[in-house]
């Protein structure tokens, strides 16, 4: 039986299915995060392989017409030793062709099924495009951890600490966000010594926080952003204005990537997007009086973008089981 595979390739996990030609599911895989910027390029093409094996169970890989990748951080495959790692998976893999894009065309077509409009994704990373044909042409953002991801996950959870040094080093009074924050990163006994009216106490805390922070991989940032969200709803004046300022950098990105006056669709992804989160309603509220559509499944959009190379433009959408 002939068939597609999609696959959305995050930071923080991997997921594919295959579909046939009807639209129909019929089978997922689920791996980690498969980012060549944040992991290890074999290590990613690893971990994509693994969701792709686990979604194909017993069909044969041969039988693939078309498989999509929509992979976070796929500037790192202009790198020819880099792209070479995963045309040697895909090989092993036994599939072919594969056509690896943005995760942000992926998450477009998830959305709608028109051709022309932007994103704005916001997870672990973030990037803005505009997209012509379902192709990206131009994009805003998206230069990775070190050199943007504004708003993004990682993007938040850094202010997070960033926000709770400053409290400490400052001695004012731990709210909701740097107390979870100190909780997470460094236990309980922090939060005592954080309140510690001993100048020295709180200065050992300041310290060890930010000894804390740097001896881990960047990417772990991103476990704080829950934290600003939830610090948000209970009225904490720090997070709200981190997640204000994540919404304002958010929305400049995506509107410089539109052209003056378009009318076309913005497609929303990515856990900071949300409709019930914070940054999510503020961002929906500064684009209000344009169609704003809320994606919640790439991986979808990766498998109807591999149906329509394989299948043509009348190729339904898929549909989960």
């Amino acid at each position: 039986m002939t068939h597609v595979i999609g696959v959305d390739a995050g930071g923080t996990s991997t997921r594919a299915i295959v579909v046939d030609a009807s639209g129909s599911v019929l089978g997922a895989g689920r791996a980690g995060g498969a980012n060549p910027n944040s992991h290890p390029p074999a290590d990613a093409a690893a971990r994509i392989a693994s969701a792709i094996t686990g979604a194909l169970g017993g069909l044969d890989p041969a039988a693939t017409a078309a498989c999509v990748v929509g992979m976070a951080g796929v500037s790192k495959l202009s790198d020819p030793a880099i792209a070479e790692i995963f045309e040697t998976t895909w090989k092993s893999l036994g599939i072919s062709p594969v056509r690896t894009v943005p995760d942000s065309e992926v998450a477009y077509a998830s959305a709608t099924s028109a051709p022309d409009g932007s994103v704005l994704v916001a997870g672990t990373g973030s990037i803005a495009g505009r997209v012509r044909g379902r192709r990206m042409v131009s994009t805003a953002g998206g230069y990775g951890w070190l050199l943007g991801d504004e708003g993004s996950a990682y993007w938040l959870g850094r202010e997070a600490v960033r926000s709770t040094l400053d409290v400490l080093g400052r001695g004012g009074e731990p709210g909701p966000l740097a107390t979870a924050v100190l909780t997470e990163a460094l236990g309980q006994s922090a939060v005592d010594a954080a309140g510690d009216r001993d100048p020295a106490a709180r200065t050992a805390v300041w310290r060890t926080l930010i000894t804390s922070a740097n001896s881990e991989a960047p990417i772990r940032l991103a476990r704080f952003a829950p934290f600003v969200s939830e610090a948000d709803r209970a009225g904490d004046p720090a997070a709200d204005r981190i997640t204000t300022e994540a919404a304002r950098l958010l929305v400049s990105n995506v509107m410089a990537a539109r052209e003056p006056g378009e009318t076309t669709p913005v497609v929303l992804v990515g856990s900071v997007l949300s409709p019930e989160g914070p940054v999510g309603a503020k961002v929906r509220a500064e684009l209000a009086g344009l169609e704003v559509l809320t994606s919640t499944d790439g991986v979808l959009g990766a498998a109807w973008l591999a149906a329509v190379d394989a299948f043509g433009e009348g190729a339904p959408r898929p549909v989960p089981a």
